[in-house]
């Protein structure tokens, strides 16, 4: 459709890739329909060598620009005075976390209550049934049993032959295209689409300071429709796929990949993985598609979960 860069433009992109109704009205998965019972099976199948690797950060204990409210970590019990109380002979360790995992240091993944456009959610449930005591709607437990399938990597940083993506300079739909074809693979119905930025060299080659506190490279509106096409089942990035700062930015919509994904498409996200050594993994296979396992926390009425993703190949 061409550049999408007024408010007009993202209302007419957001009606046409809409999936409200796709499947029934009190639908609440959203993409995650296309992970049928088949392509899952088809997808464990990529699990040939058992080389299995994280794509989360480390539990954000420690603050800074990106980690204004960093998680909590104590112990309850320590192996200095390590006798449980009212347990006679049991000697243990017990520790304590808490998390606010929305934002740009936690590994999580995003339910689809968790962003509203004009009011609404996605299937066209209303704002409203996200109350102070959580999500009646479209919960993370509509992934309560897991998310696993077919996971393909694209690595834009090695298709511009540059360590990272810029804010400024947002990865387009036709790169998406030229690094399936560089890569020799390609993303389809029911996948999970991995897209990596090269954050890591980017935070070392641009730290961050209270005048800048974020600055991360993402996609260009004119992915969503690729996305949409292709009915990828779920997204996931090392960034946080809205490049931070917008390098335009459209009057309504702040986050464009976030709202059309999440609100139109019903499209799971998961923000801020890390993806240095699936990276190495796949070029030293020449492989870029392998079993991908994401296990969200079952947390009743909760608008996401952190996670430890696996691709497994």
């Amino acid at each position: 459709m061409g550049e999408i860069r007024t408010k007009e433009d993202m209302k007419r992109l957001f009606g046409e890739v809409s999936n409200w109704g796709r499947w029934g009205a009190e639908d609440e998965r959203g993409t995650l329909n296309y992970l049928t019972p088949e392509r899952i099976a088809s997808g464990a199948k990529l699990a040939k060598r058992g080389r299995q690797i994280s794509c989360a950060r480390n539990f954000p204990v420690i603050p800074g620009p990106e980690n204004p409210t960093p998680a909590l970590h104590h112990m309850v019990i320590g192996g200095d005075d390590p006798c449980a109380a009212g347990v006679p002979g049991l000697e243990c360790s017990l520790d304590f976390i808490g998390i606010a995992y929305h934002g740009l240091a936690s590994s999580h993944i995003d339910a689809l209550c968790h962003v509203f456009v004009e009011g609404k959610m996605y299937n066209g449930f209303p704002a409203q049934d996200v109350r102070s005591t959580g999500a009646r709607r479209n919960s993370i437990m509509a992934a309560r049993d897991g998310i696993s399938g077919r996971g393909v990597l694209l690595d834009i940083p090695r298709l511009r032959n540059k360590p990272f993506v810029t804010p400024e300079e947002p990865v387009t739909a036709k790169e998406l295209d030229a690094a399936e074809k560089a890569q020799r693979v390609k993303a389809g119905e029911g996948d999970i689409l991995l897209i990596s930025t090269g954050r890591d060299a980017l935070r070392a080659e641009h730290p961050l300071s209270t005048e800048r506190p974020y600055y991360l490279g993402g996609l260009d509106p004119d992915c969503i429709p690729w996305l949409h096409a292709r009915r990828i089942a779920v997204l996931g990035s090392d960034a946080v796929h809205d490049p931070q700062p917008s390098p335009l930015p459209i009057e309504g919509w702040p986050i464009p990949i976030h709202m059309c994904g999440l609100v139109g498409m019903g499209l799971h996200l998961l923000d801020n993985l890390y993806f240095a050594d699936l990276e190495k993994a796949c070029a030293e296979e020449s492989c870029w598609e392998f079993f991908f396992v994401v296990a969200p926390l079952r947390i009743e009425k909760g608008t996401g979960s952190p996670v430890n993703p696996l691709a497994i190949l």
